[in-house]
């Protein structure tokens, strides 16, 4: 999944970087309010974390800009702790949650996992889940039939992709947009091969090649 981070706090946006990586996110990172109100239009982001406090141009009128131009994707916005009316001003422009300042990472994490599955139809699952596996995204592993397979990091950011997008034909260059932030070199070949990776341990008919269309998830494991 691809992220927008939007912060001018360099050492707060350097530690949610490092953290939001290991958690198997593409981060692309802004500091400045008009940038942000550009890219955030421009890039197919999944999800797209808005401190309000920025420079260039206030994160309302980011967010207002975002939502006039119809940009659906869900954005968490970050507010200092005392700023109630920045918090309701942001729900109602369109944010569809906030975290107030400081806060613990792991409740950003949840956030963020909770923010996806709703967008994408997971509303009512504590976990995510699809084609009878469970995924464990504090883990990074996934269960099927009460055992636990183990993912190697590419595995894990391609298949919470895939269990979002269930039954879905997903081409590898709508996969690569979204698995990598926009200084990574994005390589075909090499998600092919972890494509078949994750068939050797999930079993071949998970994943379905559509031929000159893409892949499709969501076959029973077999």
């Amino acid at each position: 999944m691809r992220l927008l981070l939007v912060e001018d706090n360099v050492p707060l946006a350097d530690e949610l970087l490092a953290g939001l990586q290991r958690q198997g996110y593409a981060v692309d990172w802004l500091a400045d309010g008009r940038d942000a109100a550009y890219q955030g239009c421009s890039e197919p982001y999944d999800l797209i974390i808005l401190d309000l406090g920025l420079p260039g141009l206030p994160g309302l009128e980011v967010l207002a800009q975002w939502r006039a131009a119809a940009l659906a994707i869900p954005v968490l916005i970050l507010t200092a702790r005392d700023s109630w009316a920045e918090r309701i001003e942001g729900l109602k422009a369109g944010a569809d949650d906030y975290l107030s300042k400081p806060f613990h990472p792991e409740e950003l994490y949840l956030r963020i996992q909770a923010l996806l599955r709703r967008s994408h139809g997971h509303a009512n699952q504590p976990t995510l889940q699809a084609a009878g596996l469970h995924l464990d995204e504090g883990r990074q592993c996934v269960l099927r039939d009460g055992a636990e397979i183990q993912l190697t990091a590419a595995e894990f950011r391609l298949l919470r992709y895939f269990m979002l997008h269930p039954e879905q034909i997903l081409s590898k260059s709508h996969l690569a947009e979204h698995l990598y932030d926009g200084e990574t070199e994005r390589d075909s070949n090499v998600l092919e091969v972890h494509v078949n990776h994750l068939r050797r341990k999930l079993g071949r008919s998970v994943i379905e090649t559509r031929r000159g269309q893409g892949y499709r998830f969501g076959a029973a494991p077999a």
